[in-house]
C-alpha cells in the first residue's frame, strides 16, 4: 500500500528522494548516509510494529540499507519512502517467521493478518502472501482512494503498520469498539471489490 497516515517519524525533506535515488546509481555511499538521516525513524517504526523489539528492528533497518543498495540500480524508485518501507516490512516478516512469532495471538501483526483472512476469496491461500501480492495491493490502492481520510487511516494503521485497535483508537478520538466497527465494514467493502475484480486467491 503506498499511503500511509500522517506520521512524525515519515522523515525530513532536507534532500530530495529522486537525489538520493540519484546518489545510488552513481553508486556514491553519501545514498546511504542520507537515506538513513531522512528514512532511518520511518523504517524502525514500520519495523517495531512487526517485531516489537528495538534490537530486531534496528537490525532489520541495516539490512534495509544493505538491500537498498544492492537493488538500486536496477531499480529506480518513484516513491523511495514507499521502497524502502516494503524492504523493511518483508524484513521484518521474515524475521518474526524465523523466531516462530507468526502464530495467530503471537503480536499485532498475527491478529491482524487472521483479521484480513476475511477478505481473501479464497479461505485456504496465505494471508501474508494476501498483503504482499502487487496485483492485489493495486486493487487495495484503488479501494483506499475512495475512502474517507479517517477510514483511510484506520485501515492502513491496522493492516500496514500492525497498529493494536487501542493505539487507533487514543490517536483518532474513537472507542475501540468503533475502531473494530470501521475495520470490519472496510473489510466487507475490501472482499467485495476483490471479487469484482475476479481475484482468487
Amino acid at each position: 500500500m503506498s499511503e500511509g497516515p500522517s506520521n512524525p517519524n515519515q522523515g525530513d525533506a532536507s534532500v530530495e528522494d529522486d537525489a538520493i535515488v540519484e546518489l545510488y546509481w552513481e553508486r556514491n555511499e553519501a545514498a546511504l548516509m542520507e537515506t538513513e538521516h531522512k528514512y532511518a525513524k520511518y523504517c524502525h517504526s514500520v519495523a517495531f510494529s512487526i517485531l516489537r523489539n528495538d534490537e530486531d528492528a534496528q537490525e532489520c533497518v541495516n539490512d534495509t540499507w544493505h538491500k537498498a543498495w544492492n537493488a538500486i540500480p536496477p531499480a529506480r524508485p518513484a516513491m523511495l519512502r514507499t521502497f524502502l518501507g516494503k524492504i523493511t516490512r518483508n524484513l521484518s516478516i521474515n524475521a518474526l517467521e524465523k523466531q516462530n512469532a507468526d502464530k495467530r495471538g503471537a503480536g499485532q501483526f498475527a491478529v491482524a493478518l487472521s483479521e484480513i483472512e476475511d477478505c481473501v476469496p479464497d479461505g485456504n491461500s496465505d494471508s501474508g502472501r494476501f498483503i504482499e501480492d502487487e496485483a492485489i495491493t493495486e486493487v487495495i490502492n484503488r479501494f483506499l482512494g475512495k475512502l474517507a481520510a479517517e477510514q483511510r487511516k484506520v485501515f492502513v494503521r491496522r493492516y500496514w503498520y500492525s497498529s493494536s485497535l487501542e493505539e487507533i483508537a487514543g490517536d483518532y478520538g474513537m472507542s475501540v469498539g468503533k475502531v473494530k466497527s470501521v475495520l470490519f465494514r472496510l473489510r466487507k467493502k475490501l472482499k467485495t471489490e476483490l471479487e469484482k475484480e475476479g481475484i482468487s486467491l
